[in-house]
């Protein structure tokens, strides 16, 4: 199985981190990583990433996920146009996921137009013009057969939903998102 993310110049490292590690270490995926040119990308946290191949060197035949990390870069009007890409990817069946601002190319693209799904907020999507506003979900990840959303505060939920998506979700998974999330579990009373 084989798993590809995309990065951007300025990509938020935390949304897909866990998300890799797990999918790699636990389950065996091939992980790979691509960028708009096949050039280094460094990340908001100073990360620097060096890619395994350029977008437009991605083959949607061979892969059984495709993963678009967020960040500041599809904000921009110059932001890589991956209409055709995640076009061909649904038309193969692939799992697609967009987290953070990266839902944004997913709307674009006309994916979100019938699904359910989820961002940074609802207000983030409006600026694409896209038709799918009455499906936006407001919650922490959305998966709708095997297109995924999350905004970038729940990388968590997006890597279940990935995984799930990809039919991975056992005890295993179950008990590392439990490790997570207990982090947010409040355990005394606050002052």
């Amino acid at each position: 199985m084989k798993m590809i993310t995309i990065l951007t110049e300025e990509y938020a490292d935390w949304e897909t981190a866990l998300l890799n590690a797990v999918a790699r270490s636990y389950y065996g995926v091939e992980t790979a990583f691509a960028t708009p040119q096949g050039q280094p990308v460094t990340s908001s946290g100073g990360l620097h990433v060096r890619a395994d191949m350029a977008i437009s060197e991605i083959d949607v035949s061979k892969i059984h996920a495709l993963v678009l990390n967020g960040g500041t870069a599809w904000s921009k009007p110059d932001s890589p146009d991956l209409a055709d890409l995640l076009q061909r990817a649904r038309q193969e069946d692939r799992v697609i996921a967009g987290i953070c601002d990266a839902t944004k190319a997913m709307a674009r693209a006309g994916l979100l137009d019938r699904h359910r799904h989820t961002s940074n907020s609802r207000e983030t999507l409006l600026e694409t013009e896209y038709a799918g506003a009455a499906l936006y979900q407001d919650q922490a990840g959305v998966r709708d057969g095997r297109l995924v959303t999350a905004p970038g505060t729940a990388p968590v939920s997006f890597m279940t939903e990935i995984l799930t998506a990809l039919g991975l979700h056992d005890s295993d998974l179950d008990y590392y998102v439990g490790l997570h999330a207990a982090e947010h579990a409040r355990t005394t009373e606050p002052a």
